[in-house]
């Protein structure tokens, strides 16, 4: 008789873990500290796991999935919001560690997210440079406000504060740039993507960073990965508004501001907003529906390693 298929559930605290070993089975709480890790991993290794769940939580996870990715095991992360939804489906409203860990085992057996292959070193310090520059925009966003505003006496010392800030950010922007160069792979796809007209390089190292699946798709996939595509709301005779939900929110806001550009210099994006619309669209959808085109048209040209042309695009 074979073995009962397992799945693990893992919730990661700064401090601790919470293992649940199948959906009915055991619950363990331990130390998130590197002995402890690795005698959990020597443990699950010998379950021979069907599939190991951790969700997302800001960076976290990465000793734990990296160290269980590193013995091959099927470990995949995914989305806090979808596992909560989950839980209350399942009737499960109270929330503990010890909960959470029992629902990503019941999670991982009844869905059975796919098993993604994790980032190797090099694109985990490009994830991790791309999230740095947008802490110090988002830094450098908030000072510049509070200067407008400050007290004579604080003005300089933010204004000082400004300065470093753009010191960093120009820093990182460099560190970047050396990173996607040290890469063949990266350093064509990043030439493809910014031969587009109006496409930078913020766009570029997003695009590189957060969307290893780019070429790799199809259309639909893509956008739907992005969350530019547009989802049915029916039901019965209810026909509502199409909508974009969900995906990537990090690189749909890089995408918004990248597509406010080029629509100003790229002819086929400019006659395909006005086009829109002229027919009557709301200027947010015209510019939802033109960010999906210009997303489309990069995953098409890194997929087919081809660089701009208005011939194909």
């Amino acid at each position: 008789m074979s073995d009962p298929t397992c799945y693990v559930g893992i919730d990661v605290a700064k401090d601790t873990l919470d293992v649940c070993i199948n959906p009915s089975g055991e619950l363990l709480s331990l130390q998130y500290a590197e002995s402890e890790l690795s005698d959990l991993v020597k443990r699950l290794k010998t379950l021979d796991a069907e599939l190991i769940v951790v969700e997302a939580t800001g960076g976290y996870e990465m000793d734990l999935v990296v160290a269980l990715a590193a013995q091959a095991m099927p470990v995949t992360v995914v989305n806090p919001r979808q596992v909560r939804d989950f839980a209350k489906a399942t009737g499960t409203l109270a929330k503990t560690d010890r909960i959470d860990a029992r629902v990503l085992a019941q999670f991982a057996e009844a869905v059975q997210p796919e098993v993604r292959q994790l980032k190797d070193e090099q694109a985990r310090e490009l994830d991790a440079l791309i999230l740095r520059r947008r802490q110090l925009i988002d830094m450098l966003v908030a000072e510049k406000n509070r200067v407008k505003r400050s007290a004579k006496a604080v003005r300089k010392d933010i204004q000082a504060h400004i300065t470093w800030l753009n010191k960093r950010l120009k820093d990182t922007d460099n560190h970047i740039d050396r990173l996607i160069k040290s890469s063949p792979l990266w350093r064509v796809q990043d030439e493809l993507i910014q031969s587009v007209p109006g496409v930078g390089r913020v766009l570029s190292f997003t695009l590189l960073a957060r969307l290893p699946e780019l070429g790799q798709l199809d259309r639909r996939q893509i956008a739907m990965l992005v969350g530019v595509a547009p989802l049915n709301r029916d039901s019965g005779k209810y026909h509502g508004r199409r909508c974009v939900w969900g995906g990537r929110k990090d690189v749909r806001n890089v995408l918004h501001m990248a597509t406010l550009a080029a629509i100003q210099y790229n002819p086929i994006l400019t006659d395909y907003y006005q086009r829109l619309c002229s027919a009557g669209k709301p200027k947010k959808v015209a510019l939802t529906a033109t960010m999906r085109k210009l997303l489309v048209i990069i995953n098409a040209m890194v997929k087919n390693h081809s660089a701009w042309s208005l011939a194909t695009a």
